[in-house]
């Protein structure tokens, strides 16, 4: 495989699918289509290859596939899975933090003066240097392409490497950021306009909770908009109305939760108090896992490995994890392990970052040994999570 080499300042990844593979990036990351499966002769692992993934991940950080490159606007979305991922193999030594610091930063937008955070614009991260055009011969950023996605994963990486987000300039992340939020109480992900759904309600919480400052958003406005988002059967849609989904119901159940509007293992509470249907949302959520042991979407979907996450996550947070069949999904999981390291989609498929990452915090959902605990409603570890790094 044709490779090149990068410095953190070269990455990204695309992907073509119908369902929600991507909730922290504005386009979806898979493996590239053009590539063929490995033979399906070759048997999976019977056991969780750590090595093997930080191998993967290291070449990620270090070497990129020039499959990756057709998607050059989410550099900051695959830097996210590659460093979070080896922080949850337990290899963040492999990573330059100091260095990777100082990329990250230099994709923060920032006004000329305080007066233009309330120019409708959103100071915050671009996704790449694709994004980030220079000012014009005034000096004015006409072109700022802050997005809340890319905000979201530039804020972990950093906590992941044990930066301290108090020394940013976070008042021009909140304050522009309520320019994103809608009079329904979503948001769009950048100031030029797209779809408004669950995924970048869930992005601004997430920001506001890593920043420790919810003066950038709405929260009773967004809290009911996540409420018009969930569907008879108890999962959530994207938006309200829509077909409940894994990637949404976590978005919903996740935010709630980082906002406060509702405790960590509800099962164990008086669920009849909660603001949600707990009951019929545990049940749709049980559901997810298939025959094979993975976890679908959507139902009358294939297993999917980055479901385990998605669908794995809100159980934790429900407190009803305990009543899937890990092992089986365990089996599941090995069978999408690929031995070039990394995790795919499907079984017997070549692997990718994004599945990969999400193959890893499933794993750590099922405390395999030599993996650092997950975060759940953040999708990073806890020691990241809680600024011990």
């Amino acid at each position: 495989m044709a490779t090149r080499e990068w410095n953190p300042s070269d990455f990204e990844v695309e992907e073509e699918d119908e369902e929600l593979e991507e909730i922290r990036s504005p386009s979806s990351l898979s493996s590239p289509s053009s590539l063929s499966s490995p033979s399906s002769s070759s048997s999976p692992l019977p056991y969780f290859d750590r090595d093997r993934h930080v191998a993967f991940l290291e070449m990620m950080y270090n070497l990129m596939p020039y499959h990756y490159q057709s998607q050059e606007i989410n550099r900051l979305t695959l830097a996210f899975f590659t460093i979070s991922g080896l922080h949850l193999l337990q290899a963040l030594d492999r990573v330059d933090k100091d260095r990777v610091a100082n990329w990250v930063l230099s994709f923060q937008a920032h006004p000329r003066s305080k007066a233009e955070l309330k120019n409708g614009q959103f100071y915050g991260f671009h996704g790449s240097r694709t994004s980030q055009f220079p000012p014009d011969e005034n000096g004015v950023s006409v072109h700022n392409a802050g997005h809340l996605a890319s905000t979201y994963c530039a804020l972990a990486i950093l906590k992941t490497i044990g930066f301290t987000l108090s020394t940013l300039d976070k008042e021009s992340i909140l304050i522009s950021m309520r320019n994103l939020q809608q009079p329904d109480g979503s948001f769009m992900p950048l100031h030029i306009g797209a779809e408004t759904d669950l995924r970048f309600v869930y992005c601004a919480a997430a920001i506001c909770f890593m920043l420790d400052d919810w003066s950038g958003m709405d929260r009773e406005k967004a809290k009911e908009y996540i409420l018009n988002c969930q569907s008879y059967d108890g999962g959530f849609g994207l938006m309200p109305g829509l077909e409940s989904h894994g990637g949404g119901t976590y978005c919903a159940v996740a935010s709630l939760q980082l906002m406060g509007y509702i405790e960590d293992d509800l099962l164990s509470k008086n669920a009849s108090s909660s603001i949600i249907n707990v009951p019929l949302l545990l049940d749709w959520s049980l559901q997810r896992q298939a025959t094979d042991g993975g976890f679908q979407g959507r139902a009358n979907k294939s297993s999917d490995t980055c479901y385990a996450f998605w669908v794995g996550a809100v159980l934790r947070i429900l407190g009803g994890y305990k009543f899937i069949d890990k092992i089986a999904l365990r089996r599941f999981l090995l069978t999408c392990q690929s031995e070039f390291g990394g995790f795919s989609k499907y079984p017997g498929e070549l692997p990718d970052i994004y599945h990969s990452y999400y193959g890893y915090t499933a794993f750590s959902l099922l405390e395999e040994p030599g993996l650092n605990t997950l975060c759940s409603e953040l999708g990073m570890t806890d020691l990241a999570a809680s600024g011990i790094i």
